[in-house]
């Protein structure tokens, strides 16, 4: 089945602006079913002007949720930070933008506590709300070669290492759980409903036109069926396929761009290096001319000269 190529940020964006996608693709990942779903805040778009007068979103693919999770004790609430890079670059970004939701009063939510002086009212207080972050990385990284990885944190006695598995909003306030997915380490994974889902992703798909894949679906868990279909009405879009187009337009230009700086720096160093090598040449034909010099003066002074 031909699907529309979800590594594009047009196409991601397209994925999960449908609620009942997000939340499907989202649960899945994080392990936990999500009830109810709603953007916090919009990525940010940025247009570029291209040489046939028209202009292509250029998203920094960078979503913000408000999740509703079912636990085994009833609900909680938290922001669920999503971002998808295609750079190395990107990895300051993810710092600066992080340590942004901290800072953001939006991430908090407000409880009703009883009033200390006066037991019979109550006070609203702003809690934190636990952050989830998810990374979406479509190049290859200092990682353990797996699809999705989780990283967690415990918390446990340092004399002798016995776990806490329940803690406060202390902990959960300032530390966060992450879930990394690897697009290049897709291919060939499906041990899992997750890994299955996220076949979708799989660049190996590839068709001739890089931003359509042509998957296998009758693998596909029938319960997440609803994300092939949108990446299915995404490629039917003629407006959508054009904006892959243009997408593949300023991506490839950025690249270039990149190597050719990468090109000036190899020359400059060449060039650096040869002016090093021409400067040791010089300096060993002096030091020859020297050491000839004083021969010269040696056998002129035997010669009594």
């Amino acid at each position: 089945m031909h699907i529309a190529n979800p590594i594009y940020d047009v196409v991601f964006k397209y994925l999960l602006e449908d609620n009942k996608v997000a939340k499907l693709l989202l649960s899945a990942i994080i392990g936990e079913e999500i009830t109810d779903l709603e953007f916090s805040a919009q990525e940010h778009t940025v247009e570029i002007q291209q040489p046939a007068k028209e202009s292509a979103p250029l998203t920094v693919c960078r979503f913000d949720f408000a999740a509703k999770i079912r636990t085994e004790t009833g609900f909680k609430t938290i922001s669920i930070e999503l971002q998808k890079a295609k750079f190395l670059s990107d990895l300051m970004r993810f710092r600066r933008y992080l340590g942004l939701q901290y800072q953001n009063p939006c991430n908090t939510y407000s409880l009703a506590v009883q009033n200390k002086t006066n037991q019979e009212n109550e006070e609203t207080q702003k809690k934190p709300r636990q952050i989830y972050c998810i990374y979406f990385l479509a190049y290859g990284m200092d990682l353990p070669a797996r699809p999705v990885l989780k990283v967690g944190y415990k918390v446990e006695d340092a004399y002798d290492g016995e776990e806490f598995p329940n803690t406060g909003e202390f902990v959960s306030g300032l530390h966060h759980p992450s879930w990394i997915v690897q697009i290049n380490q897709l291919k060939e994974h499906r041990r899992n409903n997750l890994e299955k889902i996220l076949s979708v992703f799989d660049q190996s798909s590839i068709t001739a036109l890089r931003y359509i894949l042509d998957i296998d679906d009758e693998s596909f868990p029938e319960k997440y069926r609803e994300i092939i279909r949108r990446l299915r009405k995404a490629m039917e879009d003629p407006n959508k396929r054009r904006e892959m187009e243009l997408e593949d337009e300023i991506i490839n230009e950025i690249k270039e761009k990149e190597r050719q700086v990468e090109e000036a720096k190899k020359t400059i160093a060449e060039q650096g290096n040869t002016i090093a090598e021409q400067g040791n040449t010089i300096a060993n034909l002096q030091s020859d001319n020297e050491e000839k010099a004083k021969r010269i003066a040696e056998l002129e002074q035997k010669l009594g000269l």
